[in-house]
């Protein structure tokens, strides 16, 4: 396996879309059981060395969490008292997870009600009914793991570079999708919405802010192949025309996307993605008229 390994639908995709819904569960028992916060970001997973993991669950005085460990290919629950659990990825079905996840919890005294319908996912399946037979590829998972792992130390030093308000690096089980999002300080248009199973005012609260987003999406239960993104909301006038290296503009999604297999294949792909996150920031900032000098400062190093 290369630095950079390859992902492809026809490949991992089987995998990958398993892994979107078993995160999607897991961030579903973290949303259930926590105080809204802004734009999200409590129940976004938290990439760690051996997947994505919720950060701390608090319920009826116990405390714990749920990582998508894609080294011990199983969802790992670890609790206050120190115990872990863990449940196996390959368990044949979506359904067969979700009752897992379920009767693992309530082994441990642990909540396990959450919202049984997969958000952003067209054609959505209960995660209960979900019956269909489904692979799980190790291999797939690991890949996935180790693109994240080489991607990521490209978004933390992204994210350094800027002292305003910004999200973490962090990963959102909705659209299954590694994201980080800069603000500019200034309120946002109401958002249109519109955005398949996702509640309006989820959407709307999101972008209330006028944001410059940039991330990773990894495939998970659509359709096509991996790409890093790159937009502005709202979408400053001129950006699709901007001079963004090795990205191409796409109108039906408006963003500026870049394909993964174009950045592994690249002779340095950290320094092809981090010139395609800094030059659409830039761009976002410069057509919007950001107040770069206040905003941004020079990445401190370690």
């Amino acid at each position: 396996m290369t630095a950079w390994p390859e992902l492809s639908h026809d490949r991992d995709g089987e995998t990958l879309a398993l892994l979107h819904l078993a995160s999607q569960m897991m961030g579903k028992v973290k949303l259930a059981n926590s105080y809204w916060v802004n734009h999200g970001w409590h129940i976004a997973l938290q990439p760690v060395p051996d997947g994505l993991s919720t950060l701390p669950i608090d319920a009826g005085g116990r405390r714990f969490t749920l990582t998508l460990d894609l080294c011990r290919h199983a969802i790992l629950l670890g609790t206050d008292n120190g115990t872990l659990d863990q449940l196996a990825l390959d368990a044949g079905s979506v359904a067969a997870l979700y009752q897992g996840l379920v009767a693992m919890l309530e082994r441990h005294g642990l909540p396990s009600e959450f919202y049984g319908l997969p958000n952003e996912v067209e054609d959505a399946v209960p995660f209960a009914e979900d019956d269909r037979a489904r692979r799980y590829d190790p291999d797939s998972a690991a890949r996935l793991r180790a693109a994240l792992t080489q991607m990521l130390p490209v978004f933390d030093h992204h994210r350094a570079g800027f002292s305003g308000k910004s999200s973490p690096v962090h990963f959102f089980w909705g659209s299954f999708d590694l994201a980080v999002t800069r603000f500019s300080g200034r309120d946002a248009p109401p958002h249109p919405g519109g955005i398949p199973g996702l509640p309006d005012r989820i959407t709307r609260e999101a972008y209330s802010d006028e944001v410059s987003s940039a991330g990773f999406w990894a495939i998970g239960a659509a359709e096509g192949e991996p790409f890093f993104y790159a937009y502005g909301y709202p979408t400053p006038d001129g950006f699709s025309e901007a001079d963004i290296p090795h990205g191409d503009w796409n109108d039906e999604l408006g963003e500026w996307v870049l394909p993964y297999e174009k950045v592994r294949a690249a002779d340095d792909p950290a320094a092809m993605l981090k010139d395609f996150l800094d030059s659409s920031y830039a761009a976002v900032a410069d057509l919007a008229g950001w107040d770069r000098d206040r905003l941004e400062r020079a990445p401190v190093a370690p």
